[in-house]
């Protein structure tokens, strides 16, 4: 028989994988989804309360954390996809200029390689044929 103890480890066990992979990550779309993983887990937490207690309350805020949630991820993707196209990266230490007036800018100890990138492809204008690059060009 599953008990109140067993969904509060697995609660439990959710907020830990959350808090961690927020804690240790530095992408912005892993951060966000370990945020969300531990919202989650307080949803469980509010179900099994709930049942133990025998009443609908938590099972009824569940629906409203739930409502939120799927506005958030809304929200919170397109801001990472505008952080994305302005910055080519989502590293969040790389957005030391979205922080307050006043606060010194964090430093990592192990900061990540910078990629270097050529020039960015793309495509030939419509009705033009693209010219041939690499070994097509040799054959040719």
């Amino acid at each position: 028989m599953i008990t109140l103890w067993h969904y509060l480890a697995v609660s439990a066990a959710l907020f830990g994988i959350g808090l961690v992979g927020f804690l240790t990550r530095r992408n912005l779309i892993t951060m966000f989804l370990c945020a969300e993983m531990m919202l989650q887990a307080v949803a469980v937490n509010f179900v099994a309360f709930a049942r133990h207690h025998g009443n609908l309350h938590g099972q009824v805020f569940v629906l409203f954390i739930l409502a939120v949630a799927a506005c958030e991820a809304g929200v919170a993707l397109a801001l990472i996809l505008m952080l994305y196209r302005r910055g080519k990266t989502l590293d969040a230490s790389a957005w030391q200029t979205l922080r307050e007036l006043g606060v010194p800018p964090a430093v990592d100890t192990d900061p990540l390689p910078v990629e270097t990138r050529g020039e960015e492809p793309r495509l030939a204008d419509a009705g033009v044929r693209p010219e041939p690059a690499g070994e097509e060009a040799a054959r040719v």
